[in-house]
This record gives structure tokens, sequence and C-alpha cells, in this order.
């Protein structure tokens, strides 16, 4: 099973290492076509206006939407939550627009506010270590979300079908559980294909 990370910024190294670790084999994304041999696609974490910036200009759009369609899976992470949200509060414009979720940028602060707590997911038998840096918030879920994990009554992970997504870095740390919740979704998912 092959697994993309997109390459335009952000902890790739981290998110492909990690994919390895929960057993799949981890690509990075630069270029478009790549994504026609992926089972699931990972959107890391960096700047969310840069990512949705450099999506454009690489010509990553439509080929996202086009693999959403598809059914095929997609985790974004931090910023990757970002792009992928409907609606984005403060006036920065929807990127991708594949999830119906409203999201705050920087909710929990700046850089120097980043932490580390141990998060209950629903899906996952023991608590995840989760590691917040300047994180965005979900304000907002359409009813077909799945809210799988809050900190202080604030949605921090969430799942809409085949789409994921979590406020924190699950990659920067050596628990791999939330990785391997996402290859059994793409194993569901090629298993519908099929």
């Amino acid at each position: 099973m092959k697994v993309g990370v997109l390459a335009l910024q952000g902890a790739v190294a981290e998110h492909i290492r990690s994919i390895e670790n929960a057993g799949a084999e981890g690509v990075a994304i630069k270029h478009p076509e790549q994504l026609q041999e992926l089972g699931g696609l990972i959107i890391p974490g960096g700047e969310s206006t840069t990512i949705g910036k450099l999506m454009r200009k690489y010509g990553f759009m439509d080929t996202i939407r086009t693999f959403s369609d598809l059914g095929k899976p997609i985790f974004g992470t931090c910023a990757g939550l970002i792009v992928m949200a409907k609606e984005i509060e403060g006036g920065e414009e929807a990127h991708l627009e594949l999830m119906n979720i409203r999201v705050s940028r920087n909710a929990f602060g700046r850089q120097r506010e980043s932490f580390e707590t141990d998060l209950e997911v629903k899906g996952l038998e023991e608590p995840l270590r989760a590691v917040f840096i300047r994180a965005p918030l979900i304000t907002e879920v359409g009813k077909e979300v799945d809210v799988l994990s809050t900190y202080k009554d604030e949605i921090v992970t969430a799942r809409q079908g085949h789409l994921l997504v979590s406020s924190f870095h699950p990659e920067l740390t050596d628990d791999h559980s939330l990785h391997t919740y996402f290859l059994e979704m793409i194993k569901a998912s090629q298993a519908v294909v099929k």
C-alpha cells in the first residue's frame, strides 16, 4: 500500500516515517500525476495560505479533489486540516473545500503556546500523544462529520467518510496509532472499490 505525503511544505519526512512504522510505503508527492499510484494522501502541517498557493501553482487543487471524489482517503494535519475545510474564519479564502467543517487558524495561540497532551480518540484503544503547534480548531461541523476527539471541549480530530483531520501533529511522536487508523481507512476504501 502506497500512502503519499504532499511535499510542498511541512513535516514530510516525519509523516513518511510514521506511515512506514505503521506498515505501509510512504511517498513524497511533488507532482499531481503521482496521486494516481496512491491508496491515500496526507496533507501535512506548515502554513495554510502558503500550502494553498503552492497547490494552486503546481496544479494540485483539481487533482486532489478528483482523488477525493474517487473515495480515496485524505488525512490533513494542522495546516492540512485548514486546507481541507469548507470554511475558514477570519476571511481567508477556503482551499480544497472537501470537508464540511469551519476552522479557526492559530486558535491555540503562537508558537510559544505549543504543548503536548494525551488525547482519547474515538476508534483508538489507547490515549494518543498529541503535539499542538500553533494549532487550528474546528469550530463547527456538518451533520455528516464524526467528532473523534476534543481538548477542553474544543474539536481537534474529526472524520467525514474517507476524510480525516487533526489539529495536532501525530507525526512528531513515536505513537503511530492515528496513522494506523488512516491505513485502516485506506484498506476499507480499497475493499469497497474492488
